[in-house]
């Protein structure tokens, strides 16, 4: 199966996916699936959470401030 390629709007350039449903890229523009398009700050922290949705327990991307 192929790669999303999921196109930075401010540069143009392809974004690298760090998890599923986030993708980073070079200028400092990130994307997730529930926020959309936000600006990278210094403080952000990406990591993944646990959570039971349903019968099954699922990783999802979460952003934590310092």
């Amino acid at each position: 199966m192929e790669a999303s390629k999921r196109i930075c709007p401010n540069c143009g350039r392809k974004m690298k996916q760090q998890f599923i449903g986030l993708f980073h890229c070079k200028c400092g523009t990130s994307w997730r699936r529930d926020i959309g398009f936000f600006e990278r700050t210094p403080d952000m922290v990406f990591s993944l959470e646990r959570k039971k949705v349903g019968n099954k327990v699922k990783q999802l991307p979460t952003i934590r401030h310092k």
